[in-house]
């Protein structure tokens, strides 16, 4: 029996987070296959900080933002060493230039087919009531689409799927500290939420919502102001939505929570699934 390792992490650009430490945890983590948001970035950068943390031998599937809103501070990647087939860019043409998503075909033995599809996705943060609110919301329409695509393409036997990165949604009461207080404000919008929730009635499955359980977060993303990082007053708005045969291989999930302020590489926590080529005895409810 083996396993692989998919991380997730928004890192607020990656020329800051290598300054703040996260070759540390690239060494330590070691990932298998690593999705990445907001790179604001080239390729050469990207793949270089790969190369001197973990060694050579990368593929990266990486798009940068190209239009005037998103340039300098979006982009998306999936990078791995395992055997690859074809990576995919575009989810709707007026999201072409935004660097939101992208995926790439991944061979492994944990996914039932042999092949699993990993997307790195960055959704708007939006504002509600503005502009900014209807790009999101658009957006979250087409990724609606491309979700079902690729469940249906799942269900048929082909590749499992597994979309992972900064939703910018906190989903339930249990995924935000300060719920109460952001009834109104985006993110925790219920039209908003409403798509996650279609999510699961199509059969996705969150995998760290479903192995922790109902309880508060985990968190992972806490703003740089205040005490918000340590009094763990945060949101779980980073996270791996899985297609059903490959929610059966799950075995963990874990936030990799920085162990004190200083420590933080990012405002937001990386997030680690790993996933076995074991079929076991784990059901999905």
């Amino acid at each position: 029996m083996s396993s692989i390792s998919i991380a997730t992490v928004n890192v607020n650009g990656i020329r800051a987070a290598v300054r703040r430490g996260m070759p540390a945890w690239l060494e330590q983590r070691n990932p298998d296959v690593l999705a990445l948001q907001e790179v604001r970035a080239d390729d050469a950068t990207l793949t270089g900080l790969l190369e001197e943390s973990l060694g050579g031998g990368w593929h990266v599937a990486h798009v940068e933002p190209t239009d005037a809103g998103s340039k300098g501070r979006a982009g998306v990647a999936v990078a791995t060493r395992l055997p690859v087939g074809e990576q995919r860019t575009t989810i709707a043409e007026r999201f072409d230039g935004t660097g939101r998503w992208v995926e790439l075909d991944v061979e492994t033995p944990a996914s039932p087919s042999g092949v699993v599809t990993v997307v790195s996705v960055y959704i708007h943060s939006g504002e509600a009531g503005t502009p900014k609110q209807d790009d999101k919301m658009a957006f979250l329409d087409a990724v609606r689409a491309r979700m079902t695509a690729l469940h249906a393409t799942a269900a048929a036997g082909g590749p499992q799927a597994v979309v992972c990165g900064d939703l910018n949604i906190a989903h339930t009461e249990r995924d935000i500290k300060n719920w109460k207080g952001n009834l109104k404000k985006a993110g925790f919008l219920p039209e908003e939420r409403a798509y996650l929730d279609a999510w699961a009635a199509q059969g996705w499955v969150d995998v760290a919502r479903h192995l922790a359980g109902p309880v508060d977060g985990p968190y992972s993303w806490w703003s740089w102001r205040g005490q918000a990082f340590d009094r763990d007053t945060g949101w779980r708005i980073d996270a791996h939505w899985v297609t059903p045969g490959l929610a059966e291989r799950v075995t963990a999930c874990q936030v990799d929570r920085a162990a004190t302020y200083a420590e933080r590489f990012s405002d937001h926590a990386p997030v680690v699934a790993t996933f076995t080529d074991d079929d076991g005895d784990r059901q999905i409810p």
